[in-house]
């Protein structure tokens, strides 16, 4: 995925949420943010069972936190 599918990624979550919130099980942001921490705990889980590999040794987590966080002060 390059940096602009994954910006595209994002935008098209929101409209969804937008679009289908009753849909979604985590409707706050707290609720969201704990789901972001469960699911990254089990999604070697979900890759193993779906038998794709990822290679999530390789991932540099340092992005995803850097995003995560910038975006809770940037307007």
């Amino acid at each position: 995925m390059t940096k602009q599918q994954f910006i595209e990624f994002i935008e098209n979550l929101r409209t969804d949420f937008i679009q289908n919130k009753e849909k979604w099980e985590n409707k706050t942001i707290e609720d969201y943010l704990e789901a972001i921490s469960r699911y990254t705990e089990d999604i070697d889980g979900y890759y193993k069972n779906t038998n794709q590999h990822m290679g999530l040794e390789k991932v540099d987590w340092k992005i995803f936190s850097d995003i995560l966080k910038g975006s809770s002060v940037y307007e």
